[in-house]
């Protein structure tokens, strides 16, 4: 039997990477818990951006941390899918109009 690429407890091993490069993974977590700080946006408006942009990237691990973290900063789950949809407009959208650059190509030069 294969195993599956993602699994749930793929994520419990993160900070496994630590071991192999601590200064690296010590500087992601200082970047990530300063981005993720009260500032300008709130920790909930943040979390539904990383939600959001979860999903454009499709980042199966992304996605169950922020959909959790956006929840316990007081998202609502109509919140949370319009931030998805917002997502996948965008995505939907940038896929569509390089359209152009395929049609463009068969022109030439």
């Amino acid at each position: 039997m294969v195993r599956p690429f993602y699994t749930d407890t793929d994520l419990d091993a993160f900070s496994e990477l630590k071991d192999f490069a601590p200064d690296a993974f010590e500087g992601y977590a200082a970047w990530s818990a300063a981005a993720f700080s009260e500032g300008a946006l709130s920790r909930k408006t943040k979390e539904l951006v990383a939600l959001a942009v979860a999903h454009a990237i499709h980042c199966p691990y992304c996605i169950d941390v922020h959909a959790k973290g956006a929840s316990s900063a007081g998202a609502s789950r109509e919140e949370m899918v319009e931030a998805i949809q917002v997502a996948s407009v965008i995505r939907g959208g940038a896929t569509l109009v390089h359209g152009v650059q395929a049609l463009k190509s068969l022109d030439g030069d």
